[in-house]
């Protein structure tokens, strides 16, 4: 019986095979709809914070002249939108449009005595025209809080009275200023909206103000805050969904901050109830604003470029300069980052982008799109089962079952975690698979007998490292298949276990490398665990131990680079339009072509192929940042693989001329 289950697990490894071909057949339509999808948006919209706009213009002699001159650059340089905050009564006294009392104040004005049970704020408005504009939103605003507001008169001037303290009256957010925005408008700039979530949901005056949005030409707002707007509220009163109502209703958008500590909250349903009508904002800090003019560019241009940002946020602050004894900021330095010759704008036209409103992606969906995606799962399944054979022959079948049951499971409870969960276990299985048939090909090269002629070793190597790149790379059809969703490009929905990727491909080699060597693995592990532990062991171990560490910190979002490979990619980047990963080009894959050729020969050097094996995995890793253009991946693992062949060739090349002058010079040194 048992004998009958083997025959069986390894029988059905051919019919694994032919599913995995199958699955790869079937994403070809999904992975165009994706490619589609991607090409579908190609206006940037570049915004600047109107709020530190006007408070570096606060520091200047003379601050109206400053800000309308600032205005104009910007504009010039290719800034086509202004961020403008909600206001408040602080702010339409700072920029001059009200004046406010307190009932003190008030009292000493009139020579009076002050009411003793009174604290309220008075306001005088500084012409008819702020009069006009200002006047029904502050009774608007305060009257939804239940704050009585009454008319007032100073020396002629019209003017209100808010029935609360001045220090709580300051704290109530209104709509953006509407004379600063009519000014705005009249320049040429978007309006870009930024929404807090700091009063009680009001669906009249929420519909009112997207209803202004939209006649000033609003496209899309942003949120302040750790909240969407209606958030708070949404338990009692679902305020999310009537607050999605309204953003359908009138053609308003959402903007994604990229690489928050945490997403604001509700903002996942509320992309969700208005159709994914969002795009990705990459925020420069106002620290950041000051980093060289060549250094800003490039993360302008690759935002757009490499992950599908549509929306540049520039922020600035005053700061002081003892050096140069007066207050500076960042405002020149932004605009020659845009607009110097070959800079930011300059780059992003050139790679097809131009400057305008940013509009969504339009979701290409076929019609088979949902069908597909089942052979594509079973091909995933199947991948994973033929990885599970090398290891276990006798799971082969079991695999693939409990895959099924386990999926379907999956998808009841959650799609979206049944989708991760394949596309990780297919991620994993392609390096694993392609490494493991590597290593075979190069024992039995080897245990053939015969010995090969440089030449040889040198055309098997090079067949062996197209061949494996291949069966790598045939996981990101799955990957890109099961993942292909408008949430996952936005950001909104993440890839979990990325970093089992980076992990597990390379172990699971070293695992086959040190104990599959067509003994028994009992025997294999029998024979390490008597081996004594050396110096040099404890060494090795250590030195392997900070490798990984550092690939880690060096893996992911999160990895750090020092300045001088900065400057290394930015070279890259600007020579061939695309820049290949260094742990690939650079030590991976010519260490997989020199350990190859060497293992051929040497038995030991196969152990250089744990190393390689961090490029095939970071070759699917690659596809796995979703929110990066499916054909810019392509070419960043090409580019790879072609600069890796070059010099993997030129390090067997090196070895070579050192191994001809050790045998010509050895027997001289032992005389």
């Amino acid at each position: 019986m048992y004998q009958k289950w083997q025959y069986w697990n390894t029988a059905s490894r051919k019919w694994l095979w032919i599913l995995v071909a199958v699955g790869l057949l079937a994403s070809i339509p999904v992975i165009a709809d994706r490619v589609k999808t991607e090409s579908s948006s190609k206006k940037v919209e570049i915004v600047f914070d109107y709020r530190d706009l006007t408070e570096a213009a606060s520091y200047q002699a003379h601050p109206q002249d400053y800000l309308n001159e600032q205005l104009d650059r910007l504009q010039q340089a290719g800034v086509n939108s202004m961020a403008m905050y909600e206001s408040t009564l602080d702010d339409f006294r700072k920029a001059g449009r009200v004046v406010t009392y307190t009932t003190q104040n008030v009292a000493d004005m009139e020579k009076r005595l002050s009411p003793a049970n009174e604290n309220f704020t008075y306001i005088v408005f500084a012409d008819k025209e702020n009069a006009e504009a200002l006047k029904p939103l502050i009774l608007r605003t305060f009257t939804s809080l239940d704050i009585n507001v009454k008319p007032w008169t100073y020396q002629g001037q019209e003017g209100l009275v808010v029935e609360t303290s001045p220090e709580d009256a300051y704290l109530k957010p209104m709509q953006p200023d509407p004379i600063a925005m009519k000014q705005l408008r009249s320049k040429g700039f978007f309006i870009v909206p930024r929404m807090s979530d700091s009063l009680p949901y009001n669906q009249e005056l929420t519909e009112e103000m997207l209803a202004s949005f939209q006649q000033n030409g609003v496209k899309r707002i942003l949120f302040e805050g750790d909240s969407v707007k209606g958030f708070t509220d949404n338990e009692k009163e679902h305020s999310l969904a009537a607050f999605a109502k309204l953003l359908n209703k009138y053609d308003i958008g959402l903007a994604a901050i990229e690489n928050l500590k945490k997403p604001q909250a509700g903002f996942n349903k509320l992309a969700y109830d208005i159709h994914y009508n969002v795009v990705r904002l990459y925020s420069l800090s106002d620290k950041d604003a000051t980093l060289d003019v060549e250094t800003l560019a490039d993360r302008f241009a690759l935002a757009t470029k490499d992950r599908n940002i549509r929306m540049l946020y520039l922020n600035t602050a005053p700061s002081r300069s003892i050096a140069e004894a007066k207050v500076k900021d960042s405002v020149d330095n932004l605009i020659h980052s845009l607009d110097k010759p070959g800079n930011a704008v300059q780059r992003m036209e050139k790679k097809g982008f131009e400057l305008g409103q940013a509009e969504p992606f339009q979701v290409v969906d076929s019609s088979i799109q949902r069908y597909l995606k089942m052979i594509v799962v079973l091909g995933a399944l199947a991948f994973f089962s033929i990885m599970v054979s090398y290891f276990v022959p006798a799971l082969t079948l079991l695999a693939f079952a409990l895959g099924l049951v386990g999926s379907a499971g999956l998808y009841v409870l959650n799609s979206s975690l049944m989708e991760q969960g394949l596309a990780l276990l297919a991620a994993i299985s392609g390096p694993t698979v392609a490494m493991i048939i590597a290593v075979r090909t190069i024992r039995i090269k080897r245990e053939q007998g015969t010995e090969l002629s440089v030449g040889q070793r040198l055309i098997q190597t090079l067949i062996l490292y197209v061949q494996t790149a291949i069966l790598s790379l045939a996981a990101v059809p799955f990957v890109i298949a099961l993942l292909n969703s408008i949430a996952y490009s936005l950001v909104l929905n993440q890839f979990r276990g990325v970093s089992l990727l980076h992990i597990l491909p390379i172990f699971l080699a070293a695992i086959y490398i040190f104990f599959y060597r067509g003994v028994s693995i009992r025997e294999e592990i029998s024979k390490l665990l008597r081996t004594p532990i050396t110096v040099l062991w404890v060494i090795a171990l250590a030195v392997i131990a900070a490798a990984g560490y550092y690939y880690l910190t060096r893996t992911g979002n999160a990895g750090t680079v020092s300045n001088t490979e900065l400057v290394f990619r930015n070279f890259l980047e600007n020579a061939f339009g695309v820049r290949p990963r260094n742990k690939e080009f650079l030590m991976a894959h010519p260490l997989f072509i020199a350990g190859a050729f060497l293992a051929l020969k040497y038995r030991k050097a196969i152990y250089l192929l744990i190393i390689a094996a961090i490029g095939q995995a970071s070759m699917v890793d690659t596809f796995a940042h979703i929110h990066s253009p499916a054909a810019l991946s392509l070419s960043r693992g090409l580019l790879g693989l072609g600069f890796g062949l070059v010099l993997g060739i030129i390090a067997i090349v090196v070895w070579q001329v050192l191994e001809g002058c050790w045998k010509k010079w050895s027997p001289q040194l032992k005389r």
